[in-house]
């Protein structure tokens, strides 16, 4: 049922464009469990054979995440984490995994919202404890476009380079998102640090 999902979504960005593309990346960023690589690698294949223009197509995939994130955001900041625990078993979101979302948020602060935007699995749920804590807007939306600009860059590369080679693009893909996995850490770590020498 997910893979004739995913087919169905690949087949959307080809034929709505960029429209698909903000919409697509608007769902993935809120709440839906599919990947973002099945929107942006295709656009970025797109964008090599010709059909799509690169920075129109870049433009659609950030604010598409960032209009899901907000969306997010707003849920937990106008009905609160009781909202969430109700009716986020429907999508996945369990009251444990609202746990780890929100100690992630308080351990390393507002640069989580970067920083998650470039990790599978989080990167759509950071914005909720973002919301709970009233993050304010204006550095939600800067770290969040951020970090989605640079996972929707990695993202259309792949496509561009590789096209529709399924074995090679898995395994790029695996290796750079360990690269990011590492950078994260880095950042984060660094953050902390600045912070702290900053409040002594």
């Amino acid at each position: 049922m997910l893979a004739q999902i995913v087919d169905f979504l690949v087949n959307l960005v080809g034929e709505w464009g960029y429209i698909g593309i903000f919409l697509l990346m608007a769902l993935e960023s809120s709440f839906f469990p599919f990947p973002s690589e099945v929107v942006m690698i295709p656009a970025g294949y797109l964008v090599f054979k010709g059909d799509m223009n690169v920075w129109i197509a870049f433009l659609a995939g950030v604010f598409g995440s960032l209009a899901g994130a907000i969306f997010n955001y707003y849920l937990c900041y106008f009905f609160g984490r009781g909202f969430i625990e109700k009716y986020g078993k429907y999508v996945g979101i369990t009251p444990e995994k609202m746990d780890k979302f929100e100690k992630f948020f308080i351990k390393y602060g507002e640069i989580s919202t970067f920083n998650c935007r470039l990790l599978p699995g989080i990167r759509q749920y950071i914005s909720l404890p973002a919301g709970l804590a009233k993050m304010n807007m204006f550095r939600f939306c800067l770290f969040t476009s951020i970090g989605a600009g640079i996972w929707v860059a990695i993202l259309m590369a792949i496509g561009y380079v590789l096209g529709d080679q399924k074995e090679l693009i898995k395994e790029y893909l695996h290796t750079i998102t360990i690269g990011l996995v590492i950078a994260v850490a880095i950042i984060s770590v660094a953050y902390i640090y600045i912070q702290k020498r900053k409040t002594n």
